[in-house]
């Protein structure tokens, strides 16, 4: 973002905006393809495919800014019998949401956004904004916005792939990678969801791993996978982004080790990841997928590889790190006038400590 958008930031700060909802989708295609830090999320394709396979509303707004600017917030509403509940940009497993901007969001654009969700009639409004917008949001957060803090990685990608693997890349992943090649390991990828179902099994499979270092019974894990990340929405997505959809595979002796699912904008983000712990770990098969898809990624010209939310585990964060991601606080946004986000996370709280739930620390 240029200094002489910060400036006029500056210079409007705290100003109404005038806002249509939803968002013209012609606009909103124009400030997307602006915007340096949006990523395919903020796309409208994103926001149709959401809506289309949850029943959520489009609630998107188009802000006209000072300077002949635009910023899009793309948002999706949950209604009740005429009442409009939640809404949010985006819901739980449908990836970072928040403002963007023409030529990149400035303080102001973020300070008028939040003036003017504090005049929407809803119960909660959440943000999940992109990692790397966090300093910006917490610059001009008004009181009685609630933030929940999160982790994120994120991979700069500039320079090209060459850099990233002699300059990030510790030799720890390199080594890894290169065991990888030499134990056999074999990737595919594909653009148009024929990968998924294969993946889909091993996402299966992990959720059943994952049960047990969560100390979560087999069943509701299974249920809770499903429910977040059911096969159609996965092929749903597919089909909507096309080339921009990504499913990595590696095969160990022609048997599926591990999987991931990445997705392309402006910038990449990794999705998705699931493995068989047999084949995988000893093979390091994951090193391999995630450098694969990096280069790909730069080979695309995409700006950052974001690597996704890492929460307390330090052994994921560990994984993250060695291809070169760096560690990225961020906050979930909550304009909560009736205190749900509180009554939210003590519910949850005590749901896992009566099932001695406990965060896994697993890679995929």
């Amino acid at each position: 973002m240029g200094d002489r958008h910060m400036a006029e930031g500056r210079r409007h700060l705290g100003r109404p905006a005038p806002v249509s909802s939803p968002a013209s989708r012609e606009l909103w295609r124009e400030v997307y393809e602006s915007d340096p830090h949006a990523l395919i999320y903020h796309s409208p394709s994103w926001s149709d495919v959401l809506c289309d396979q949850t029943g959520y509303e489009d609630a998107s707004r188009l802000y006209v800014l000072p300077g002949r600017r635009m910023a899009v917030l793309p948002l999706v509403r949950r209604r009740a019998l005429g009442t409009t509940l939640w809404e949010a940009s985006y819901p739980p497993a449908w990836g970072e949401g928040g403002l963007i901007a023409t030529g990149g969001v400035a303080d102001a654009d973020l300070a008028a956004m939040f003036a003017d969700l504090g005049r929407v009639r809803a119960g909660r409004i959440s943000l999940r904004p992109n990692p790397l917008m966090a300093p910006a949001y917490e610059r001009v957060r008004p009181p009685g916005v609630v933030a929940v803090p999160r982790l994120a990685h994120v991979l700069d990608l500039a320079g090209g792939f060459d850099h990233v693997w002699r300059s990030r890349f510790t030799g720890t992943a390199r080594t890894a990678v290169r065991k990888a090649e030499r134990s056999g390991v074999t990737v595919e990828y594909d653009g148009t969801g024929r990968l998924l179902p294969v993946y889909y099994g091993l996402y299966e499979r992990s959720l059943d791993r994952w049960s047990a270092q969560q100390h979560e019974p087999r069943v509701l894990a299974r249920w809770r996978g499903h429910r977040r990340d059911p096969l159609r929405k996965l092929q749903a997505i597919a089909g909507a982004l096309g080339e921009r959809y990504r499913v990595w595979l590696a095969r160990v002796e022609g048997q599926p080790a591990a999987g991931i699912v990445v997705v392309r904008g402006p910038s990449a983000t990794y999705v998705l990841g699931a493995m068989v712990k047999d084949l995988a770990g000893p093979t390091r098969a994951n090193y391999l997928l995630h450098r694969l898809a990096i280069e790909d990624a730069c080979v695309a010209g995409c700006r950052y590889y974001h690597m996704g939310e890492s929460g307390e585990s330090e052994r994921l964060a560990q994984f993250k790190t060695r291809f070169g991601a760096t560690p990225q606080p961020s906050a979930d946004y909550h304009v909560d006038p009736f205190h749900v986000t509180a009554a939210d996370r003590l519910w949850r709280t005590a749901v896992k400590r009566v099932l001695g739930f406990m965060d896994a620390p697993a890679i995929g």
